[in-house]
């Protein structure tokens, strides 16, 4: 498939699809050697941060436009389209060159300013839900990117911050149907940043497929141990595998039609 191809699969309703990566780019080896096994496992869009947008100021705060020309070379070398965060209106232009998808982080959810820029490129734009926001917030952000005539939307539920302290955070799955009934976008699942660990990412991405979502967003790393963001939450290769091959069949049972998943490139 050619991009045009698989944005257009993507936007049909009927379609399974999956996102996942790094949650950052940290070397070439690091972000080429897991767009190439996720390719060969039929995943047709690769994620990975290069500008990060991290509580701490000490923490790492991405590759910038080191880590976009990285993402690129994943690209070239695998033929996925790229999706990336974008903190700030002012790098639109620079992320835009590199990316086929402009991701709204969490924390930039109600970053008005940021959605009508995103908006106005006419790219596809995923945005995620802010984590202090409710399903109308939510989608009044969304309305944001739709008012540039830009309906080219991707919204993820990736858990809400409540009382409860087990996990990271608490995934409101029933976001699922109650977006999928107010918008006509796919509506994704997150689990990895709910869950905080891996152990908790393959039941969490299952209440997302047992909840109807359009597919899943999940941070796969080739040594996990040795990220510089977000290590105890992302998957190994061999655990993605397993994940993947249990959505498959579950999606199966269901009757739905999958894009892409544990197919050759």
């Amino acid at each position: 498939m050619d991009s045009e191809e698989i944005f257009n699969a993507i936007f049909n309703e009927k379609n399974f699809f999956m996102i996942a990566g790094p949650c950052a780019v940290e070397s070439e080896e690091q972000i080429v050697s897991a767009a190439r096994f996720l390719r060969s496992r039929g995943v047709m869009i690769l994620r990975g941060g290069a500008y990060k947008p991290r509580t701490s100021p000490d923490t790492f705060q991405g590759l910038g436009e080191e880590g976009l020309r990285m993402l690129a070379k994943a690209r070239e070398v695998t033929g996925m389209l790229v999706v990336t965060e974008v903190m700030d209106p002012e790098h639109i232009p620079i992320v835009s060159r590199y990316a086929d998808i402009l991701q709204i982080g969490s924390r930039n959810c109600q970053n008005f300013p940021l959605l009508r820029a995103a908006g106005s490129t006419g790219m596809p734009v995923l945005i995620k839900r802010g984590f202090g926001n409710t399903v109308s917030e939510f989608l009044h952000a969304a309305s944001y990117v739709s008012k540039q005539k830009n309906d080219r939307i991707i919204l993820v539920e990736r858990g809400i911050r409540t009382f409860e302290t087990s996990m990271r955070f608490t995934l409101d799955v029933a976001a699922v149907p109650v977006i999928r009934e107010q918008v006509p976008y796919p509506i994704l699942v997150d689990p990895s940043h709910p869950a905080g660990k891996s152990k908790y990412v393959r039941p969490l991405a299952m209440a997302g497929v047992g909840a109807g979502a359009d597919g899943l967003m999940i941070e796969v790393h080739p040594s996990p141990g040795d990220a510089l963001s977000d290590a105890e939450q992302q998957l190994d290769f061999q655990e993605f595998e397993t994940l993947q091959n249990d959505v498959g069949r579950m999606l199966s049972a269901m009757g739905r039609n999958v894009l892409g998943i544990a197919e050759s490139p």
